[in-house]
């Protein structure tokens, strides 16, 4: 039997999924998770066979973190990650923090349920449209650093990354984004990290090379 954790904040794309998947005989949905933090907490009290993982959940650690964690902790279970996103970048880093499987979020059912059973089996696998001829590829550029970290940040992480370059707090970038301080502290840490960034000088001087940094006037 197949033990599965479901990790989405959508409620009812869980209970839409864990409907899809319990109709096979082979599976079992053990948990469900509307938050990263509680994905965590599921693999640690009962680790599944299969972790699915929404990239894009919201919270207050990187979904990255999440694959980093199961993959040092929690061994024996395999991630399984849904994303809208097909950008290279995206599938690099999952690959490189752990997931063995990378599916897009408007495949078929039958492939999700492929990649479970792939992954149950100590199989990597990429969905389509990206071929498994293409998992060596990815594997071995994970294991490199030649491609560009920009790619992985999201519309938001890119607009704070501007706008710290230019200096603004955390404050006057939850004004002009209309958000709340603690969520540009955390985009604001995750683009810290993806782009593996210590301080605010380093960060200015990407900003200057990659010639994102816009005048404030």
């Amino acid at each position: 039997m197949i033990s599965i954790v479901l990790a989405d904040n959508h409620h009812v794309v869980r209970q839409a999924m864990r409907a899809l998947l319990e109709e096979e005989p082979d599976f079992e949905v053990i948990g469900e998770a509307g938050d990263k933090e509680t994905a965590i907490n599921l693999v640690s009290l009962k680790p599944p066979t299969v972790l699915v993982l929404d990239l894009t959940m919201e919270g207050g650690i990187d979904a990255l973190e999440v694959i980093r964690y199961v993959s040092e902790h929690s061994q024996e279970t395999g991630v399984v990650v849904l994303s809208t996103y097909d950008n290279e970048g995206y599938i690099l880093e999952s690959l490189r923090a752990g997931a063995k499987s990378y599916v897009l979020k408007h495949s078929t059912s039958e492939e999700l349920k492929r990649a479970i059973r792939e992954v149950a089996i100590g199989h990597r696998y990429l969905g389509l449209p990206m071929s498994e001829q293409a998992i060596t590829f990815f594997m071995e550029k994970s294991r490199t650093s030649d491609f560009d970290l920009y790619d992985t940040l999201t519309t938001r992480e890119r607009e704070v990354l501007n706008l710290v370059a230019q200096g603004y707090t955390n404050t006057e970038i939850a004004a002009k984004l209309f958000v709340s301080p603690r969520t540009v502290e955390v985009h604001r840490a995750n683009m810290m990290r993806k782009l593996r960034l210590r301080n605010h000088t380093k960060l200015v001087q990407y900003a200057l090379e990659r010639k994102i940094l816009q005048s404030t006037s």
